[in-house]
């Protein structure tokens, strides 16, 4: 099939549990791609295929899959809502054309939610809105768009209207025609009757007809003016506007339903058709120069282009690594050979398949819009673009959060110990998010990663997939030190020793940078003291040692150094000579610069059931937590605060005592700031006994 306008490449974003994977599953039954629906609960799900996933009833790993609708083909990826994966789905918006944004009916829009569509924002991908779950107690779905419109600053456009609340959800009307989709008792999602509009609805059903007709031929004056002077504008007509002014993000097409009741779903997947861009629509990719700044030029999505793609993803499994590619121009075909532009080096493509979850298809050829993993590359990471060998380009990469949580790892046995290097290579290369890294005094194995659930997923999988016993280390927060005084002084490295000698000399001041600038190194020596190509190594020799900081040798953020003067010896001066002046005058002058120890701070939203919000306040105080903002809903309370990432262990643990087990909290990195002097005075003490240890 090579007709772009027929392709749909969708991923579906949601909070944790409002019901992305029910959806798609759904999506799946409804396209014929599958005949038996498995739920979520039951750890029978299509798209959730890891261990780890059916046992714990979320997605980890985003899953791919095609299918078919209306003629349509449909690339869908289902992306996990949690937020230690947020990574997930930063990468898989990065590669798609356009979305759909789950919400809980009851929950409305959650934490999770708000990240995930920021992420798309930044990406600049379209998406229609479905409000799941709208036979929950609790669920309103008129709520719900309030939400979107002041929590998100979104603007829905609504299209679907609920008929029925809570247990007496039958069916939804559909606002563009004014049809009532009225779903039996059976639970199959295709056993609907398409009836009148209820008699107590149709006051509504018109004024929001109303509504979406005068919104949406804003896109078009002419139509607009003809519609004043009470001429109707034709179906089509509307569609194409609701269309455009979707694709330039103007407004979210909203549908309403019950995933889990199969009601509501079709009318979902015929917006995705309607209103959703085909790949040569949607918000083109900018090239890059080797820097990574953007040329002002584009990928273009056409068939008859030169070949461009972005690898987004590396999945190993059974058969050997997949890597996950989405074609942006031209065409593939099986033993073609691409040029991987961030590597410089070619890699001939073997074996192709299209995905269907943890299942494959052998393909011959994929062409511009398509979705696929390729088997068995060999340099290929996460960002990297693949090209045609005859036009190199490379498409703007990837950029990934610092990890914020650390754990300390050893194999119980000897051959544990070769089987882990091998293990955590490919599990890197897997999720650009996980870092891991040695001890070099201890000789300890240190994972990195975005959150306690993240970690202890990493560690469940080395121990069932690769069979590896561990013996886990406590938490460790990534802490960083900063200065908050300037100091001017001067230092002077000289070495005499039969032959030449080595000579440098520099007058320097170190101060505080603005927060995020990291290490800034300017040079205003006037006369030629120290010669210029003497500056680079200068330079080098304090970044180095930026790595270690005065106070417990965590690496030094925001510190500007600028060179002032110096003094140099015609024959003994070199660049190594500076370089080791400008070591030494870090280690003379950081201590006298007021070190100052920062911790990383976290943005934490709670919810909480509304008798034990008082509980909740109170221990998020107890934790050093500065309680930002409170927010009532419907069903609870939830609470926004910046909390320490030292003090955050185990909270969830604490958090189901205090609410009974009905609390749910998320939390990610917001920014570092200085330690309390008790605190940092505790965690100094741990680094030095630690070092006397070794």
């Amino acid at each position: 099939m090579t007709d772009l306008s027929k392709y749909r490449n969708i991923g579906i974003f949601a909070h944790v549990d409002a019901g992305k994977t029910t959806t798609t599953e759904r999506i799946l039954k409804l396209t014929g791609r599958i005949h038996k629906l498995g739920e979520v609960h039951d750890g029978a799900s299509t798209m959730d295929f890891m261990d780890q996933e059916a046992e714990r009833g979320i997605t980890i790993q985003s899953a791919a899959t095609t299918c078919f609708w209306d003629d349509h083909r449909f690339n869908i990826i289902d992306t996990p809502g949690h937020v230690d994966f947020t990574i997930e789905v930063y990468r898989s918006l990065k590669v798609l054309d356009g979305g759909i944004g789950v919400f809980c009916g009851s929950g409305g829009v959650e934490p999770q939610s708000e990240t995930n569509w920021r992420y798309a924002n930044e990406s600049e991908v379209a998406r229609v809105i479905f409000v799941n779950k709208l036979d929950r107690l609790g669920a309103d779905f008129y709520r719900v768009v309030e939400q979107i419109k002041k929590v998100l600053g979104a603007r829905p456009l609504i299209m679907t209207l609920p008929i029925g609340t809570e247990d007496d959800f039958k069916g939804v009307v559909d606002v563009l025609t004014k049809k009532a989709y009225i779903w039996d008792d059976s639970g199959l999602p295709e056993n609907y009757s398409v009836e009148d509009v209820p008699a107590d609805m149709a006051d509504d059903v018109e004024m929001y007809h109303q509504e979406l007709l005068e919104t949406a031929l804003e896109q078009d004056d002419d139509l607009l003016m003809a519609y004043m002077d009470g001429e109707m504008p034709s179906l089509e007509d509307v569609k194409r506007c609701i269309r455009q002014g979707t694709i330039k993000l103007d407004w979210f097409p909203t549908f309403c339903g019950s995933a889990f009741k199969n009601k509501g779903i079709q009318l979902v997947l015929n917006g995705v058709v309607d209103y959703l861009p085909d790949p040569t629509e949607a918000t083109k990719q900018p090239l890059t120069d080797e820097e990574g700044n953007e040329t002002g030029e584009y990928a273009l999505v056409s068939v008859d282009e030169p070949f461009k793609a972005l690898a987004f993803k590396i999945m190993d499994d059974r058969f050997g690594a997949l890597t996950f590619i989405r074609i942006y121009s031209g065409k593939l075909n099986k033993g073609d050979t691409v040029l991987n532009s961030a590597t410089g080096k070619t890699e001939r493509i073997g074996r192709m398949v299209e995905m269907h979850a943890n299942d494959r298809k052998e393909i011959e050829s994929a062409q511009a819009g398509d979705i696929l993993a390729v088997v068995g590359m060999k340099n290929v990471q996460t960002g990297h673009t693949l090209c045609d060998v005859k036009h190199p380009c490379t498409l703007e990469a990837m950029v990934f959060p610092d990890p914020v949580i650390s754990i300390a790892v050893a194999p119980k046995d000897k051959a544990g110990m070769e089987k882990l290097g091998i293990a955590l290579g490919k599990m890197v290369s897997e999720d650009p998010s996980f870092r891991v890294e040695t001890d070099e005094d201890s000789g300890e194995t240190i994972l990195k990663g975005m959150g306690e659930l993240h970690l202890d997923i990493k560690v469940d999988i080395l121990k069932r997939t690769h069979g590896i016993e561990l013996t886990v280390g406590k938490p460790q927060v990534a802490y960083r030190e900063t200065i908050t005084r300037e100091v001017e002084d001067s230092y002077t490295h000289k070495k005499q020793s039969g032959g030449s000698g080595q000579y440098g000399k520099i007058d320097y001041r170190i101060r505080p940078g603005e927060v995020g600038t990291g290490y800034k190194f300017t040079s205003t020596v006037v006369g030629g003291n120290v010669p210029k190509e003497f500056f680079p190594a200068i330079e080098k020799g304090f970044k180095s040692m930026m790595e270690t900081g005065p106070m417990a040798g965590f690496p030094v953020l925001d510190v500007e150094v600028e060179l002032f003067d110096g003094g140099f010896h015609a024959v003994d001066s070199s660049a190594i000579a500076f370089e080791i002046a400008a070591k030494a005058a870090f280690r003379q002058s950081m201590p006298k610069a007021g070190p100052q120890l920062l911790e990383p701070i976290m943005k934490v939203d709670v919810f909480t059931p509304d008798d034990h919000v008082g509980d909740v306040i109170g221990d998020l105080n107890r934790r050093r937590g500065m309680i930002k903002d409170q927010e009532k809903g419907v069903t609870g309370v939830r609470v926004k605060a910046d909390v320490p990432l030292s003090e955050m262990f185990g909270y969830i643990g604490t958090l189901r005592t205090m609410t009974s087990g009905r609390g749910q909290f998320s939390m990610e990195f917001s920014h570092y700031l200085p330690c309390p002097q008790n605190v940092a005075d505790e965690v100094i003490a741990e680094e030095k006994a630690k070092k006397e240890k070794k």
